[in-house]
């Protein structure tokens, strides 16, 4: 996949491209990317997904403090990557690019600059001034410039219709099977190792500390969970505490991201972690002392086991 950061002196071949944020690039948006990349074989051109950073929300809303996203921009290039798209652009987004209407950037952007030949779209995707472009406005458009517009319908389950909002408020309710069922892969967290405490290793368990990579990567809600350590291109069984350790901390208001990593005690101290989420094992409890912290924690470590190895 070749990445352009943003959309001057493109030489794509017969273009067939998608729009969007692709938070998370679920199964639903993995539907979409199907069937982009089917009709650019099809049509012998290349498909091209076209997204923007920073996430629009961050540029357009004014309190940005309770924002998470399932996905950072690198995360998204990787699974964009894996399915097989040929083009990536990423177009900066900022309070002068918000205030361009959708039939201008249809215009001068997806025809002049990026040479358009098909569009494909989701079935309630919105740009432009005000979210003021819809398909109906798309597909206008699309008989003046002589580009072929489509109109994919969401992915469905039993459950509903997957969406980026659905998979977060899954994550946030602790709802893990739910949200990596829809994901169609396991969520993951990633970030640099920093000092703890050392609570943990004083009763046998020590910690790594992970402070993520992006202040808006969404964390999942507290609990203990079995998980998979990437560390060095090795992965490695570990069991992650997301919470405020209320057996040894008065101030619940410090929230942390601790993984016990199984049979493994190297200094990893401002190293690059990863850890995916494969099961959540319990919700976070205070305990009355250390000894039954412990008992509990010799638990969570049996059911990781067999869980993972």
């Amino acid at each position: 996949m070749i990445i352009h950061e943003g959309y001057e002196n493109l030489n794509l071949i017969a273009p067939v491209a998608t729009l969007g944020i692709f938070d998370g690039v679920h199964r639903g948006h993995m539907a979409l990317l199907d069937c982009l990349v089917k009709s650019a074989q099809e049509s012998k051109g290349e498909s091209v997904v076209i997204t923007f950073s920073p996430h629009p929300r961050l540029v357009l809303e004014q309190n940005n403090s309770n924002l998470s996203f399932l996905t950072t921009m690198e995360e998204k290039k990787v699974l964009l990557e894996n399915a097989k798209i040929d083009h990536l652009i990423v177009i900066e987004f900022n309070n002068q690019f918000s205030k361009i209407p959708a039939c201008d950037f249809i215009k001068d952007i997806l025809v002049k600059k990026i040479g358009i030949k098909h569009l494909i779209i989701g079935y309630n995707h919105h740009f432009g001034k005000s979210g003021e472009g819809d398909f109906n406005t798309i597909r206008r458009c699309s008989e003046e410039f002589n580009f072929r517009v489509e109109q994919v319908q969401g992915y469905h389950t039993e459950e509903g219709t997957i969406s980026s909002s659905s998979i977060r408020e899954a994550l946030l309710r602790g709802k893990l099977d739910n949200a990596n069922r829809w994901l169609g892969y396991n969520y993951s967290v990633s970030g640099t190792v920093i000092e703890g405490r050392k609570i943990g290793r004083s009763i046998g368990f020590p910690t790594a500390n992970i402070y993520p990579d992006s202040q808006y990567k969404l964390i999942p809600a507290n609990g203990v969970y079995a998980v998979e350590v990437h560390l060095n291109e090795k992965a490695y069984p570990g069991m992650l505490s997301i919470g405020s350790n209320p057996t040894v901390n008065s101030d619940l208001r410090i929230r942390s991201i601790e993984v016990h990593i199984l049979n493994f005690d190297n200094d990893i101290y401002g190293r690059k972690i990863s850890v995916v989420f494969r099961k959540r094992l319990r919700n976070e409890k205070k305990f009355d002392n250390l000894e039954q912290l412990t008992r509990q924690m010799g638990h969570d470590k049996q059911e990781t086991l067999r869980l993972l190895i």
